[in-house]
């Protein structure tokens, strides 16, 4: 991908987060489910940093040697075709210089936004520590000439483990300082109670992005509280998990192949991967 390409798909990007219908992002892992994703339909795509660690056979939270997750991530924006969003957690660095670094490496692999957290899977970082981070990352992108979209990940949800009427006022405070430290968008992580989403779409008036999870209202009556950008974290990764596991539990119990018949057979899966158009 040619920078220009790069900045033109980023614009792309940033719009749709003002736009309807409400962005609904997948969370890819690998090439194969970016390719299957985009090839739904879906017009822009997210990475899941659980999914990543764990095809790359780590554990999720930043266990993955920094040069692995680029080169995953490069190998996915290549498979996608389509915009990407790279999860890069706290961006596998201890000072916003380092930051700054890590996030034009990111950005050189052609994504168009990255999501970054103030805590992880620890302590959340005081509201000075996080500003200062998200401002290295703007400045990267800025050096870098690529208006990638920063979606700034707030945990306090997340780490309070749903303590939601505690946490509304704290988490109101810290979206509008990362909007103000050049923030895009806002991702309070760990929100689910739509009432509660609804008035912090109103509280912090810019987009915010909630995870989608069962049981919670579908990505249009989401749409309708406000929310602009709907993500599935590692949920989709689990999924297939799930799957396979299943599988090798039954080939194992039983040494039939019966389970081994799928409706995506050899010459379409071929397709998905053929020369582009």
């Amino acid at each position: 991908m040619d920078k220009a390409q790069q900045v033109a798909m980023a614009v792309c990007f940033r719009e749709r987060h003002k736009s309807r219908p409400v962005l609904l992002l997948p969370n890819v892992w690998d090439a194969m489910s970016a390719r299957l994703f985009a090839a739904a339909g879906f017009d822009a795509l997210a990475t899941t940093s659980g999914g990543i660690s764990w095809a790359l056979g780590y554990p999720d939270g930043e266990a993955v040697p920094w040069p692995e997750l680029v080169a995953a991530t490069d190998r996915i924006v290549r498979a996608a075709r389509v915009p990407v969003t790279a999860d890069i957690e706290a961006a596998y660095a201890a000072t916003p210089a380092e930051v700054r670094t890590h996030v034009i490496e990111i950005i050189r692999t052609g994504v168009v936004g990255i999501n970054l957290e103030d805590g992880l899977h620890g302590p959340i970082r005081s509201i000075d520590d996080a500003v200062a981070r998200l401002r290295a990352a703007r400045e990267a992108a800025q050096a870098e000439g690529i208006p990638i979209v920063l979606n700034a990940r707030c945990d306090v949800f997340h780490l309070q483990q749903g303590l939601e009427v505690e946490g509304f006022d704290a988490t109101v405070e810290r979206c509008q300082a990362y909007l103000a430290a050049g923030a895009d968008c806002v991702y309070p992580f760990g929100l689910r109670n739509p009432t509660t989403i609804g008035a912090l779409v109103r509280a912090v008036g810019a987009p915010v992005n909630v995870t989608g999870r069962k049981g919670m209202p579908d990505a249009a009556a989401l749409e309708r509280l406000g929310v602009a950008r709907v993500t599935i974290a590692s949920a989709p990764t689990l999924v297939i998990m799930s799957a396979i596991q299943e599988l090798a539990a039954k080939l194992h119990a039983t040494g039939s192949f019966d389970a081994l018949e799928a409706p995506l057979r050899h010459p379409d899966a071929q397709k998905l991967f053929g020369t582009k158009e």
